[in-house]
Order: structure tokens, then C-alpha cells, then sequence
């Protein structure tokens, strides 16, 4: 496999670690959790892994202003402005409401959660709608790009081939950890973390099942963009792989009230892990994922006996933004 410049960003390995308790209370099979919320970078998340390899490429075309989209409490967005303080970049975020009923922030209002931190980390943030979000991205960049910062654009997500190899690199550490698990579970949205795991299943020729919980797309929509950007991911790597729709795994039972917003099934999931493994989840991502992780067990989607890891992706910031106190 081809190796690709790397920028080291990210506390790796991150520990895999068994959930006795909450498996208990569950009564289903064998739980354990790969802590990808320990990267270390901003409070951590996987999209860590992924800028490492992003940040060392735009190293190598000179740029010197990161530029990405993404919504309020965006994850991706809180670590890119990061990386980008970290490592002496500038960095733009598009930022918009995650539905078109809510509000762009007024001036003045205060930060809370990921927004919060993109400001600490001196991020310049452009406000737009979801719909105008490619537009506004455009813009951005050409308007850096006329003032001569020299910007690299990092698309929704971090979820290109560059990207989602780093997530065949994860694959390829959590084989090294040694632990044989039946089943991964992990929210999947932007595509990029879904691809790289199922890439590096693949290469691996491992048993196990890659299971994404959609936390937004239609199960067709995501299994086409994920079966294409992991076959674009293999040829980056120089292997001769392709992935059809039906090779990825998808669940999109769980999409609830929509793109962030935190119904029953985030709230218990969330309390759940806090209550019986002292983890904290957030409600968009892994609240979502872990919360149809619960039902499907509850339903006996999951075999007795069976190992079943759930990979948490991060997101902590998220449980502290003002839009979701009132449901915690």
C-alpha cells in the first residue's frame, strides 16, 4: 500500500476498552469502544486523523489558509481551526444552522460548545445556509485566493480519498490492538471515517462487519457515496480495489427529527454511556449512532455471544452548546 505524507497530529493509539456495565444492563452481546474521542487534538475526535494527512498535503502545495464548511457545532470545523492554529495556518469556516429553521447567531451572541472553541482558535467564520454552503465555500476561496493566502480548500467532513485514508490507517492500528470483534459500529455522515474503515477491513481481510448508522442520509444515498469514495481511496493507495453500493453497510432507521437535533433516542443513549461507562457522548453523531447501536441489540439484531465494538468518533464539545441544555 502506498504511503502518503503525514503530518503527526494525534495521540494514537487510542485505547480500545471494554464496556462491562453497560453490556450488562443491555443483555446482549460482548460491547467494547474504540476511543477516537482521545485523539487529543481540541478535545479530540476522528477527524484528527483524517487532517493529518489533509494539513500535510496542503503543506506540500504551499498553502498557508485552511478553508472548510460545515454547521455550528461542527466537529470537523472546531479541529481543522485547530490544526490550523497548531500548525501556522490561517483558517476560514463556512458555517451554517443544521436546519433552515434556525437562526444564523446574531452579533454579539454568546459562543457555546464547538463555536465556542472555532473563535478561541481564531478562526475567521462566514455564515451562510446549508442550501449556499458549496457557493459560500467558492467564495471563500476565491477571495483568499485573490488576496494571495494561498488557501486549501478541505471538503465537508475532511471526507475526500486523502481523508479516508486515514481511516484505513485506523483500521490498521485497531488490527494491531489485536482484539477480533464481530461487528464495528460508528455514525456515519460525510462518508470519509465509513470508507476508510471499510477500505481497511477489506485490505485486512477481516470477518468483521462494518456497520455505519446514518445520522442524515437516505441508506442509498450513503452507500453510493461511500462505495465511491472508498474505491477512489484505494486507487490513491495504489490497490486495485472497488466497492459497489451494496458492499456498505448502512442503517438509516435512526435519522429522527433530522441533521442535529436530539429526540429520545440520543438522550437515553447519552445517559446511558455516561451512567454505566462514565463516557460522554454527543447528541449529534455519536448520541445518534449509539442510540440505534442500543435498539438494534434491544431487537436482537446482534447475536449472543457476538463482539461488538463501537467506534465513538468524538464530539464532546457538542453537549455544552446552548441549543441542547434544556434536553440533557
Amino acid at each position: 500500500m502506498k504511503t502518503l505524507p503525514r503530518l503527526r497530529i494525534a495521540q494514537l493509539p487510542t485505547p480500545v476498552e471494554p464496556l462491562p456495565q453497560l453490556a450488562a444492563a443491555l443483555g446482549g452481546p460482548t460491547l467494547f469502544i474504540k476511543r477516537d474521542d482521545q485523539t487529543g487534538l481540541a478535545l479530540g475526535g476522528n477527524k484528527t486523523r483524517k487532517l493529518e494527512l489533509l494539513l500535510a498535503e496542503a503543506q506540500a502545495h504551499g498553502a498557508r489558509t485552511l478553508i472548510t464548511a460545515g454547521a455550528i457545532q461542527s466537529n470537523h470545523c472546531r479541529q481543522t481551526a485547530a490544526a490550523a492554529a497548531r500548525h501556522g495556518f490561517e483558517c476560514t469556516l463556512v458555517l451554517y444552522p443544521p436546519t433552515p429553521q434556525d437562526a444564523i447567531p446574531a452579533d454579539g451572541e454568546p459562543a457555546t460548545g464547538n463555536l465556542l472553541l472555532d473563535r478561541l482558535f481564531g478562526a475567521q467564520i462566514i455564515w451562510t445556509q446549508r442550501a449556499g454552503r458549496d457557493q459560500a465555500l467558492k467564495d471563500a476561496f476565491q477571495a483568499a485566493w485573490e488576496a494571495g493566502k494561498r488557501p486549501y480548500l478541505i471538503p465537508y467532513g475532511g471526507s475526500n480519498a486523502t481523508g479516508a485514508a486515514a481511516y484505513v490507517l485506523a483500521m490498521q492500528e485497531f488490527v494491531a490492538q489485536g482484539l477480533l470483534v464481530d461487528w464495528v459500529v460508528f455514525p456515519s455522515s460525510s462518508g470519509g471515517t465509513h470508507a476508510g474503515l471499510a477500505l481497511g477491513a477489506r485490505l485486512a481481510r477481516m470477518q468483521t462487519r462494518v456497520l455505519g448508522i446514518s445520522v442524515d442520509e437516505e441508506a442509498g444515498v450513503l452507500q453510493q457515496r461511500v462505495a465511491g469514495l472508498a474505491s477512489a481511496t484505494a486507487d490513491l493507495l495504489g490497490e486495485k480495489l472497488t466497492f459497489e453500493p451494496e458492499d456498505i453497510l448502512v442503517n438509516a432507521d435512526y435519522l429522527g427529527g433530522g441533521y442535529g437535533v436530539m429526540g429520545a433516542l440520543e438522550q437515553e443513549a447519552i445517559h446511558l454511556f455516561a451512567r454505566h461507562e462514565g463516557i460522554l457522548l454527543d447528541p449529534v453523531y455519536t448520541g445518534r449512532a449509539a442510540g440505534g447501536m442500543i435498539d438494534l441489540i434491544r431487537k436482537g439484531f446482534f447475536r449472543r455471544g457476538e463482539q461488538v465494538l463501537f467506534w465513538h468518533t468524538g464530539g464532546t464539545p457538542a453537549l455544552f452548546a446552548a441549543r441542547y441544555q434544556d434536553q440533557l
